[in-house]
């Protein structure tokens, strides 16, 4: 068996009550982007230096996708293209929120953040098992991908 699917089913075993996957439905990509934003928030001053001056991309959360994407490739390569973009648009989101100047891009992606993890927590406490990270962090990324491989499977698109 792939190391992909090991992880994927690992993580579905404490992810088996419907209202739980419905909350992870909504709660893992607004965990996901709010972590764009939060590091999209971080001064990028070298970033910017190395990836070009003026560019609304080139910041700390594009360093980190980078570094995410590459973790994606090393378990599936058609699940990393389907993470990258997915991260790409987070990036693009993060990018439009800060310019709508509703509020600071750090504080809207934090109060998303808090409010996706009460969300999973509650999940997770209607399901009757921890979270899968508790056991292996890794799981923090596998969670998105876990539900990147739903997607997939229903477009037929093998992973």
């Amino acid at each position: 068996m792939r190391r992909i699917d090991q992880l994927l089913e690992e993580y579905g075993e404490s992810h088996q009550d419907e209202t739980n996957k419905t909350i992870h439905w909504i709660c893992v990509p607004l965990i996901f982007f709010s972590i764009v934003g939060l590091l999209a928030s971080l001064p990028a001053g070298i970033v910017q230096t190395f990836l070009g001056p003026g560019n609304p991309y080139a910041n700390w959360a594009g360093v980190a996708l980078i570094l995410v994407i590459v973790y994606y490739v090393s378990l599936s390569i058609p699940l990393s293209i389907g993470m990258m973009l997915f991260g790409v648009l987070c990036l693009m989101a993060a990018n439009v929120i800060s310019r709508l100047n509703i509020a600071p891009l750090w504080v809207i992606s934090l109060v998303i953040f808090v409010l996706a993890w009460i969300g999973q927590f509650y999940g997770h406490k209607v399901e009757g098992k921890k979270p899968s990270f508790f056991k292996d962090v890794q799981f923090l990324l596998i969670g998105p991908a876990w539900l990147m491989h739903f997607v997939y499977k229903r477009l037929g698109i093998p992973y």
